[in-house]
Formats: C-alpha cells, sequence, structure tokens
C-alpha cells in the first residue's frame, strides 16, 4: 500500500460533499495521491448546471429534469427545508471563510486530486462527457477505481 487516498462520491448531499473535499483536499495536501471515483448522485457534483443534449429516452430525460447537476445545487441531507437550509449553511460557511464546493473543486485540482466519473452511472443515467465540467479527468469504471483503492490506505465511501 502506497500514500493514497481513495474516495467514492456517491452523495450530492451538500454536508457529505463538504466532508469528501475536505478529507480530499487534506490528503493531498499532506502529500498523498487522492483520487475521488463520482457515480450515482454524486456525478451531480461535476456535472455542468445546463445540459448539453437532451435523452431521447423519455426515463432519462425525466431522471435529467429531477435531478439537475452542478455544484451550487447541491442540498443538505437534514435540514433542507426548501432550500432554506442549503442557503443558510452556504451564508454560514461564507462567513467562516469556508470554501464553497466549487472553491474546493478548483483547490483539489490545484493539490493535484485526480476526478473520475463512473461511465456505468452516465449510461444509466443519461450523462455525456460534455455535460461534465473540464476538471473531470477520465471516464472510467469500477475495474479503474479497484485497482487505485488495492494501492491505497485509505479507502471511503461518501
Amino acid at each position: 500500500m502506497s500514500d493514497k487516498t481513495t474516495i467514492i462520491v456517491f452523495s450530492s448531499d451538500l454536508d457529505k460533499v463538504l466532508a469528501a473535499f475536505n478529507i480530499a483536499t487534506g490528503s493531498a495536501a499532506m502529500n498523498m495521491e487522492v483520487s475521488m471515483f463520482f457515480t450515482f448522485w454524486g456525478l451531480n457534483v461535476v456535472r455542468k448546471e445546463k445540459s448539453s443534449k437532451k435523452s431521447t429516452n423519455w426515463m432519462k430525460r425525466m431522471l435529467g429534469l429531477l435531478n439537475r447537476g452542478g455544484a451550487d445545487r447541491l442540498k443538505l441531507s437534514k435540514f433542507h427545508m426548501l432550500g432554506v437550509g442549503s442557503g443558510m449553511m452556504k451564508k454560514l460557511m461564507k462567513g467562516s471563510k469556508m470554501p464553497s464546493v466549487k472553491e474546493l473543486i478548483t483547490l483539489a485540482k490545484e493539490l493535484g486530486v485526480k476526478f473520475i466519473a463512473c461511465n456505468t452511472t452516465m449510461g444509466i443515467m443519461g450523462i455525456s462527457k460534455e455535460d461534465l465540467i473540464p476538471e473531470v479527468d477520465k471516464i472510467a469504471g469500477v475495474a479503474t477505481y479497484l485497482a487505485e483503492a488495492k494501492e491505497s490506505k485509505v479507502n471511503l465511501f461518501i
């Protein structure tokens, strides 16, 4: 095992995503190699706010309407309260000089964190490469994640 951290980002809940990025940037700051594998709802973190194309499959179109991407659209796992709770949390974060998710994405990339989007989930959800933010390094499957995880000291599922 080497000084590596792998994190599966499964959730698009603001608080869970913040925890994932805090651990990722902390690990990278400690000179660990870090990869974040975004799958299922976690793909919303690395999706652009506007989709580049519409799926021809009505179920994927419906899922796209209900499950819009973008780091600024993440909701709290508790106390979301139709957006009021998330807005309050973002205001508290700003007042405490805590970076936003977008700022954490930038910081993570500056520290060398690799972003991997799950190709299987992208196919299921009708997400294309063009729908992802440019910070995504690779689109790959579970074998890529497992190869990274097999060599890592720290493996997390968030």
